[in-house]
């Protein structure tokens, strides 16, 4: 995985809940055998219409919010099924960051492994940002090493992060990678373990 830390970027206001994650990567899109690929896919349905033409008002559809790398938007996001694909589809879209009063705990989890930082602010601060982001394009800095989101109009929120997960992502680890850095106690253990 790619390591993550500071991202700086405009921001997609996403102003819905219950978002899950069906809406970020619908089921006809799953046939694929690759992790990659999915993002072309992303929010497909609310992207395009019945004909697959763009559907013009929505959010990622609006040029100011080209090039995003973080989205904002209500609770309970990545609600719905399991499917890892949803994680795979944001980042191969190219976002890093998502922001969310709360998030669904199967998503939540997947994002981590995945290389993907979900952070939950309060709803009110989700609230002011999806405001500020929705009359004009806001760019907004991700601090992980501070945990801290800092705006371009002088607000900065804090937020909560498991120091395992803080760790994966700043050093770009997924679990593999995690049991590798104790391979030579692993080979150790091996060599002495008494065979049976």
């Amino acid at each position: 995985m790619e390591p993550i830390n500071i991202v700086n970027s405009v921001y997609a206001p996403l102003d819905r809940k219950n978002v899950d994650t069906d809406q970020i990567i619908s089921k006809e899109f799953l046939k694929r055998i690759e992790r990659t690929g999915f993002g072309q896919y992303v929010f497909y349905h609310w992207r395009f219409d019945k004909e697959g033409n763009t559907v013009e008002d929505f959010v990622l559809n609006k040029p100011q919010y080209n090039g995003a790398e973080i989205i904002v938007a209500q609770d309970n996001f990545g609600c719905g099924s399991s499917r890892e694909h949803a994680p795979w589809a944001i980042l191969d879209y190219g976002f890093r960051v998502v922001i969310a009063p709360s998030f669904a705990d199967i998503f939540y989890n997947n994002c981590f492994k995945n290389g993907i930082l979900p952070i939950k602010l309060t709803e009110a601060e989700c609230d002011e940002l999806l405001e500020k982001g929705l009359a004009e394009a806001q760019a907004i800095e991700v601090n992980l090493e501070a945990q801290t989101v800092t705006t371009g109009y002088g607000q900065t929120y804090a937020f909560p992060i498991d120091p395992y997960y803080k760790e994966m992502l700043l050093n770009g680890w997924d679990e593999i990678s995690l049991t590798i850095k104790y391979e030579d106690q692993i080979a150790a253990y091996e060599k002495n373990r008494i065979a049976y």
